[in-house]
Formats: structure tokens, sequence, C-alpha cells
């Protein structure tokens, strides 16, 4: 169970990084080696290696109740494929022109992952091949669209992912010698859907086929509510020093990430992060928390584009007086980086909207994560929080991570001219709580 264990939690560390996993399926079936994918974090770059090096047919798994919002209908009403694999209709965003490239296709699957996107959004047929996974997931099929939406489950994600078939140099499906050999030269993640299976039967206190399991304890999370906090990832911790500053004086230390494969264009393939904090840290009280992701911008130049630097500045302030924790993440431009939020800017000036920005050039609407504060968090000892956002998903990524958010504390700042377009576009496209508009 452990080895299983380790292998389902290195998958899941990258696939929140927005690197791809192989998995093999059972030797039995039809014994192939798929790159797993979230489609949240499907970038030029990521499909773009995963077609050069997989080969196969990019397809997307997504659960019954994401097929049935997008209307995603079956491809045949009756269907002859013996691994009763559930193809629905093709899709391309309707943004698209041809639809085949790498950066086209990365868009349509992140669109296939966006709680915004509806029907119209998509074009049929495309470039992209839905699969509807069970509902029991691999403990009703152990297929690769199961364990693709099993992986996103635990991972905290959204229902969809990117699979797609290796295929060894010669065309034919990839060896186990050969996917061994192609996961340790891109150091990647290599496990089974047996593990996946084993992992997902211990969280819901289950035997796993033939494999005998220990009975899950009392505590075990359910693995389609919550990520549990052994998945989180594994930090570098600093020593702890003594930070005065205007705010007041802090105690602060600093956390590093493990490298990245794939980073977001402009972030480093090594991040580091800080918490300042103020006051006793307890695990029984809740403490007031700030998770602010870095904006040079507003943070350094004091921007009046965004209402970044005045969140910074109200958060330590706050915390000053009242004790509390700031999370400060390295994720510029939420999560794509500086020099692309400056394009996105560019085309912000052209009548864009910040959503719309980041969709035309390629990203996410919000390629953040909150695992790495939530994985600080328990590192600091805290399990309680009162949480100063605007943001509900914040709210529920640290949920999902395990950290208790017994409040939400509004965290808006009067808006400006120059940001008002911008916060408007929060508010009713990302769905944040203001108020003030």
């Amino acid at each position: 169970m452990w080895g299983a264990q380790s292998r389902v939690e290195a998958a899941v560390r990258a696939l929140r990084r927005g690197l791809p996993a192989i998995v093999l399926d059972d030797r039995e079936r039809e014994n192939e080696g798929d790159f797993v994918l979230l489609a949240e974090h499907a970038t030029p770059e990521v499909v773009h290696f995963m077609l050069r090096e997989g080969r196969g047919l990019l397809c997307a798994p997504v659960d019954v109740e994401r097929a049935r919002e997008l209307a995603l209908a079956p491809m045949v009403a009756d269907s002859q494929d013996p691994k009763e694999t559930a193809f629905t209709v093709s899709v391309d965003h309707v943004s698209v022109k041809t639809g085949i490239s790498a950066r086209e296709r990365a868009l349509t699957l992140r669109a296939l992952a966006d709680a915004s996107a509806r029907p119209e959004d998509f074009r049929r047929p495309g470039h992209v091949f839905p699969l509807v996974a069970r509902p029991g997931g691999v403990r009703e099929r152990r297929g690769h669209t199961e364990a693709a939406i099993e992986l996103a489950r635990l991972a905290g994600a959204r229902p969809a992912a990117a699979i797609i078939e290796i295929l060894d140099d010669s065309g034919e499906p990839a060896s186990l010698s050969y996917l061994e050999r192609l996961a340790a030269r891109e150091n990647l993640p290599f496990l089974t859907v047996e593990d996946i299976a084993r992992v997902v039967a211990a969280l819901h206190g289950e035997r796993s086929g033939t494999v005998g399991l220990p009975p899950a304890s009392p505590s075990s999370a359910k693995a389609a509510d919550v990520a549990p906090s052994a998945l989180l990832p594994r930090l570098e911790r600093s020593d702890v020093v003594h930070l005065p500053s205007e705010y007041g004086a802090f105690r602060a230390v600093a956390y590093r990430e493990s490298a990245i494969a794939f980073p977001a264009p402009g972030n480093c393939a090594v991040r580091e992060h800080i918490a300042l904090w103020k006051g006793e840290i307890s695990s029984d009280r809740p403490i007031l928390v700030r998770v602010h992701s870095e904006c040079l911008t507003g943070d350094v130049f004091g921007s009046y584009r965004c209402d970044c630097g005045p969140q910074l500045e109200t958060a330590l302030a706050r915390i000053e007086a009242e004790g509390g924790i700031l999370v400060y993440l390295r994720q510029e431009g939420r999560g794509i980086g500086l020099y692309e939020k400056l394009r996105a800017y560019a085309l912000q000036e052209r009548g864009f909207d910040t959503v719309d920005a980041n969709l035309v050039l390629g990203h996410p609407v919000d390629a953040r994560d909150y695992d790495v504060a939530a994985a600080i968090l328990h590192d600091l000892g805290v399990r309680r929080v009162r949480l100063l956002t605007n943001n509900p998903e914040k709210v529920e990524a640290l949920r999902q991570f395990g950290i208790e958010v017994v409040e939400r504390v509004p965290l808006e700042i009067p808006p400006r001219e120059e940001n008002r377009r911008y916060l408007e576009a929060k508010k009713h496209r990302l769905g944040h709580l203001l108020s003030h508009l």
C-alpha cells in the first residue's frame, strides 16, 4: 500500500504543478501507458510535449456531470468498443481557427475544465475527444478515463483531464521498459491504475480487488471531497528570522518548492515563498491569515491597475494589530509570470478584460494553485483560519487541502478609475465578492 500511496502522492504533486504523469493500466486490459494531465493546467508547451512523446489520440476525460453541463453527446448511439470507452462528439473551442495546433488544443482543454464554460462555447466536431468517466470511478471501471478523473479529484482540481496513449519509436504501444525509461528521462511520475484504485479504496474505507489493505482511519478523507494533507507538496524550510518593517515587527520563514519541469512562462523552475507572522500560532484557535500572490507592479511599484498593493498593506496592518500570518506566494500575474502579465495588460489596453486577455494569450484564466499555501500553514501548525479574501475559490481550495476556514474576512479596497473595469471583471467573471461595485 505504501508504495502505491507514494506513487500516487508523487503524481498528484506533479499534476498540481502542471506536469503530466504516466499511468499504466492493467496487464490483462490494454496494458497501455498514457500521459495524464489536468485539463485546467494545459499549456501549449505541455500539450506539444504530450503529442510529440505520446503520439496517440489526445482525449479529455470528464465526469458525468461535466459532460451533462456541456451537452457532450455520445459519439455513436450504439458503441461497439470492447473496452466500453465512452467517447463523445469531438470538440474545439469556438475561438480557435483550425483547432489542431498545440496552442488551440490546450485552449480547448482548459475550456473543458472552466466552470463558467457553456455548451455554446464549443464547436462540434473538433480536435479534442472528450471521454465520460463512470460515476464509480476506478471502482467501477479500471480505465485511463476513470484513473484521470480520480487523480483530478485527489488533486482538488476540476473533473477534467487530458490523456494520450504513448507509442514507441516504431508506432506500437510502448512496453513497460520503454515507459520506465521515458519517465526517468523526463523526470515524470510513473504509476498504475491499480495504485490509484488502492488509494481510492483506502480513502473510502474499502478493499481494492485482491489486494489487502488496512482499514481506513476514521479521519480518512473522501477522495471526492478533500485532498489529504499527505498529498501536499513537500517544501524545504529556511531558518526563522525576525523581520522589522514599516508595518511592524514580524517573524519570517522562507520555503522552496521542488523543480518544475514545465514552469509557466516567466516563472522560475524553482519557486520560493515566504510566510510572515505576528503573535502566537495555535492549532486550536482560528488565526487571521492572508494568502497573497505576488504582484510586482502593485506590491512594489504601487500600480493603480489592480488592488493588490493596497490589499497587501491592509492585510499587514491587520496582522500587526490582531496577530496572524501572511503567506506570500511567488505566482506572479495569476500564475502566468510578469512578462506574460504585461502582454495581457497590452491586450486590456485594446479592450479585452483580464479574463479574455489571458485566454487570447493561451493561458488559463487563473493558473494559481494554493496547495503550497496549505502546506505552509500545515508546517506552521495552523489548521483553522479566518481568511482575508474576497475570492470564494481560495476559501474552497484551502478547505480541500485540510485547512478549516471558519470565517471569510472581506478585504475590499475602494475602486479607482484606473482599476474599476478590472475589479468588475473579477466580480462578474471570476466570482469575487465585491460590494463596492
